[in-house]
């Protein structure tokens, strides 16, 4: 477990608690939108496990945060990191109400430019460490037969775009896993959902949080904007808090929905690829439909 000196003073928070607190355990929290659900849940009274590779780093972002957070060291990708983390956080609060996987980051480049190497380590992060701490929280939210999942996918997640292929397969496997977890989770009293974010004006646009394809092939120059996250870095029309406090919305819903869009960019484009699907299934209706065995006379 991991326990800093001051842990011990610390009043704990127990499953049956009547305060209404939720327990949160947040991925990448320190900074971008994971700070900022951070800092949402911390201001309404929630207690906070913010898991981040720097416990430094999350200390520095809150500094007057007081006895309801907990910074724990994790890499989503190190599975043992992911179970202490949980661990540490059940000990400190006693229960975990809300998984937040947060944890992320983007690569630009045509899908023919990036390489295997690159491939993995995007998957490793943005999938397996999903996953690692999804295993990790479930047996005690199982146990307490209640919970909310939230999965932070992107509105890549659910319509891919030019020069953003392999960040947006792993996005489809986060809308994918979600939606098996709402379905075989919900019979527990555990909820899942998927939020796809457009573009927000965190930290995600600049060298920490995208990565270009190793091998640029000039066929692609025209059709891929390399520079997009330089040039969008401090601009982006998305409010952070806003999104962190609509997060919060979801949590306290008492239907939550299985995937939550945020931004007037991400609802645009989901809602174009959701037309552009129909017309394309009504359009080939009659060749979809001519594959099965003729019915025996």
């Amino acid at each position: 477990m991991m326990h800093t000196p001051e842990d011990t003073t610390v009043t704990e928070i127990g499953p049956e608690s009547s305060s209404g607190q939720n327990v949160w355990f947040v991925t990448g929290a320190s900074r971008g939108l994971g700070r900022a659900i951070v800092s949402a849940a911390l201001n309404r009274g929630d207690a906070v496990i913010a898991g981040a590779r720097s416990t430094r780093a999350v200390r520095d972002a809150f500094p007057h945060s007081g006895n309801g957070l907990l910074p724990v060291e994790l890499d989503v990708r190190d599975e043992a990191a992911a179970l202490a983390a949980v661990e540490a956080g059940l000990a400190r609060f006693g229960r975990i109400d809300v998984l937040v996987n947060n944890a992320g980051y983007g690569l630009v480049g045509a899908v023919e430019e990036v390489s295997a190497v690159q491939v993995r380590e995007l998957f490793s992060t943005n999938v397996d460490g999903l996953l690692n701490l999804t295993r990790a929280v479930l047996p005690a939210m199982r146990r307490a037969r209640k919970g909310h999942i939230v999965n932070i996918s992107s509105q890549g997640g659910f319509a891919a775009a030019i020069g953003s292929g392999v960040y947006a397969a792993t996005k489809f496997a986060v809308e994918g896993l979600s939606e098996a977890l709402a379905l075989e989770l919900a019979e527990m009293g555990i909820r899942v959902t998927v939020v796809e974010p457009g573009v927000f004006r965190t930290e995600f646009f600049s060298t920490a949080s995208i990565v270009a394809a190793d091998t640029p092939i000039a066929d692609y120059d025209t059709l891929i904007n390399r520079e997009v996250a330089l040039e969008n870095d401090g601009i982006q029309p998305g409010d952070p808090q806003k999104a962190a406090a609509a997060i919060l919305a979801i949590v306290d819903a008492e239907v939550p929905p299985l995937r939550l869009p945020l931004g007037v960019d991400a609802v645009a484009r989901i809602s174009k690829k959701i037309e552009a699907v129909a017309i394309e299934t009504e359009t080939w209706i009659g060749l979809s439909l001519s594959t099965g065995f003729a019915p025996e006379e």
